[in-house]
Order: C-alpha cells, then structure tokens, then sequence
C-alpha cells in the first residue's frame, strides 16, 4: 500500500523539521513546500500554479517568518513580512484545498497563543473569545480567518505556546547564558508562559491528522500552568546551574521593541481543556521532566 501523503508548508522550520522526522517514522510520504528546491519539495509557486500534490491525505502550515529572530529589527517592514509569511501561505494552502477534486480529509494549522490577550488574571481556554488590540492578537485573527476551508476537509487549528526543543526556539537562545550561569527570570517573572514540548507539539499535530473527530480550536499547551520564574528555576535545576539575572522589561524593551518584548515580558494562563478532552496524552506534561529532555548543550539532532 502506498504510504499516506502529508503537505507540510515551513516543513524544514524547527517545528517542521521534527514533524517530517515523526510523520516519515509513522509511514507517511512528506512533502514540503519550500522556498528550496529539493527531493520532495515543491515551491509556494508551483502550488499557487498546480495545485496540491495527488493523493495528498492531510495539509499542514507551519510557515512564518520567526519573529523572534533578534538579528531582525522591529521595522514596519518586518512587522508586514510577519503578517504576510503567516497570512499569505495559509491562504494558498486554503485556496489549493479548496479547488482541489480529490480533497485532503484535514488542514492543520498551527498559530499561536498570542490570540489570548496577555493577562495576569484572565484564565483563558479554548472557548475564550480572541480579544486582543496588540498586533500579535490582530495578527492572529487574520492568520486564521485565511485557513477557511470547504466541509467536509475538517480543519484543526493548534494554538500553540512557546515550543521547548533543544534546536530551536527559546531554549536554543538561552542555552548558553544559562550554561555559563548568566541565566534569570525576565522582568517580573510572574508572568504566566504557556508551554510545549516539540515532540507533544509534533505529536499533537498527528493526532489532529488521525482522528476523525478532532476539529476546531486545540490549545497546543501543556496542562501544567508555570510562570517565568517557574521555568527558570526548572532550566536552571535540569542545567545544575544558579540563575540569579534578572533581566529588566526596559531593556528588552529598547533591545526588541516593546511590542515584540512583550512576548516575552507579559503571559497568559491558558489551558488545554479540549486537547485533553478529546484524549490526547502529553508525554511532557511538566516544566521539569520537559527542561531537562532540552537541556544538553549540544543538539542531539
């Protein structure tokens, strides 16, 4: 029988990266969509011109430019090519399910949970209104609303906190001062920070592939609720190493830009009620058991 085929739009990302590695461990055929030729890439233009791949079971998007790349300034420039990186391919990706004869049983999004406004107080699941005025909740609005797509394809949309993983993300950037013991809460520390391990993440976009039922809004978060201050003693303990440096909010603030800092400076207390519901197991589902899978110096992969 010829293994299942999945579209992976940002396939060769972090997160995509680890998704082919499960995906092709679990028989399926991956194809990304890349900016890169390559065995089994197509481009977006080739999609835009010929639409999805024959036999393809599931789409997945993870494209996006990463926003949290410090090398880039916080310009109105960048800001446009955020929105657009995200916006632009879910639509293509909407628009080839869409006009597709043979269409894929899913389209599996994966956005963020910036959509929840940052709050100390507000608890947030996924039946929470998306009310937000800062550009990141305007963002996601947007980002979704492009992911429309024709019953009966089911569309899962995974909202997914901050992704754990020793390659990539946050841990990849703080690796090495809290290494060298530099490492410390941010700002008040108190504020919450939802949380993933890449392989619950990657594990969770599967499920929304292989289950019938799944379909809508999934909080892609672990169930234990931390704060900064939490993960910071967990990486600290899982890294043998004190973390006394506090890092001020002004300085992230002049260093990113406010607007982008507060992803880091302000949180939200959200929830995974219906992942949970629909049973799916987390294999991390706590900060100390997931830190210290990620804290190595050296990537395993």
């Amino acid at each position: 029988m010829a293994a299942k085929k999945v579209l992976i739009g940002g396939g060769t990302g972090f997160v995509g990266t680890r998704t082919n590695k499960l995906l092709r461990a679990s028989n399926y055929n991956v194809v990304n969509i890349s900016r890169m030729p390559a065995a089994n890439n197509i481009s977006w233009t080739s999609l835009e011109a010929s639409g999805l791949p024959s036999n393809t079971c599931a789409v997945v998007n993870l494209a996006g430019q990463q926003f949290m790349d410090f090398t880039k300034i916080w310009t109105p420039g960048f800001k446009q090519n955020v929105l657009n990186s995200r916006v632009f391919t879910t639509r293509a990706l909407a628009t080839a399910i869409n006009k597709s004869k043979n269409k894929p049983k899913v389209f599996v999004l994966v956005t963020g949970v910036g959509a929840y406004e940052p709050s100390e107080t507000n608890k947030y699941d996924e039946s929470s209104p998306s009310t937000g005025n800062d550009f990141f909740s305007k963002l996601l609005v947007e980002w979704e609303k492009a992911a429309y797509v024709d019953p009966p394809v089911r569309l899962v949309i995974i909202r997914s906190g901050v992704v754990l993983g020793r390659e990539g993300g946050m841990i990849k950037n703080m690796i090495l001062p809290f290494f060298f013991g530099l490492g410390g809460p941010i700002a008040s520390g108190k504020q919450f920070l939802p949380w993933i391990h890449i392989e619950d993440l990657t594990r969770l976009i599967q499920f929304a592939i292989e289950n019938q039922e799944v379909k809508g809004i999934l909080n892609g978060v672990a169930p234990q609720v931390i704060t900064n201050v939490d993960f910071t003693k967990a990486f600290a303990k899982a890294l043998s190493r004190p973390a006394f440096f506090t890092v001020p909010e002004f300085v992230l603030n002049i260093l990113l830009h406010k607007e982008r800092a507060m992803m880091l400076t302000k949180g939200q207390h959200v929830t995974p009620k219906r992942t949970l519901e629909y049973g799916f197991q987390f294999k991390y589902p706590n900060i100390d058991a997931a830190c210290a899978e990620c804290a190595h110096l050296f990537s395993k992969y």
